[in-house]
């Protein structure tokens, strides 16, 4: 039989989540214990939603390193996400917890509406190491500190979680790309930067 919560969709259980909450603020730990069966989709979409607000700065680099860690437990097959003592310690406030429900669930409602299971090989093991690499390297780019760089990685683990969420491998490659395209414009960026450099000092 299907749990309530399987019965809700994603942008309801982020609310449902919120109302859950006790105090004014809950650990990253607490959160995974919340999450049951979709703990690796639901908690990579909570860690990265608050990474697609542009300009937003301080709150991305405290999600990306528990954001890399659990991607890298998606690389290396583990079943359930898990989290260190230190990570599971960090605590978000109950208030931006409901603020992050309610202004995600128009965007999410979107993905939602346009998602179905479709190419699912590409949601589960084994193609979902390749997933899970892909994610590292996206939460890894979160923590470059440069303005907005926490954007378009953002939305990308965002789509991606969407598609392991609705088993939608279509919502995967395309979050997989926007994150690629992004990793490859770093990659040139400082290539870029770090000739000009070389040129100014005669090297």
């Amino acid at each position: 039989m299907a749990s309530p919560s399987e019965d809700l969709s994603i942008s309801q259980r982020l609310h449902q989540l919120a109302e859950d909450a006790e105090g004014t603020s809950v650990s990253l730990g607490w959160v995974m214990t919340q999450l049951h069966e979709q703990a690796f989709g639901l908690f990579l979409l909570i860690l990265a939603l608050p990474c697609c607000i542009p300009f937003l700065y301080g709150v991305p680099q405290v999600v990306a390193l528990p954001l890399m860690f659990v991607s890298a437990q998606i690389l290396f097959g583990r079943q359930t996400p898990w989290l260190p003592e230190r990570l599971s310690a960090r605590e978000v406030k109950t208030e931006s917890l409901s603020s992050l429900a309610t202004r995600a669930e128009p965007w999410l409602r979107r993905l939602e509406g346009v998602s179905r299971p479709r190419l699912a090989a590409l949601t589960h093991a084994p193609a979902d190491r390749i997933v899970g690499l892909a994610l590292v390297l996206f939460s890894a780019s979160i923590l470059v500190p440069l303005p907005s760089t926490n954007t378009v990685p953002g939305i990308a683990v965002v789509i991606v979680a969407m598609g392991l969420l609705q088993r939608d491998g279509i919502l995967v490659v395309l979050g997989a790309l926007i994150g690629t395209a992004w990793i490859g414009t770093l990659l040139f960026a400082g290539a870029t930067v770090i000739s000009l450099l070389k040129s100014w000092v005669g090297l």
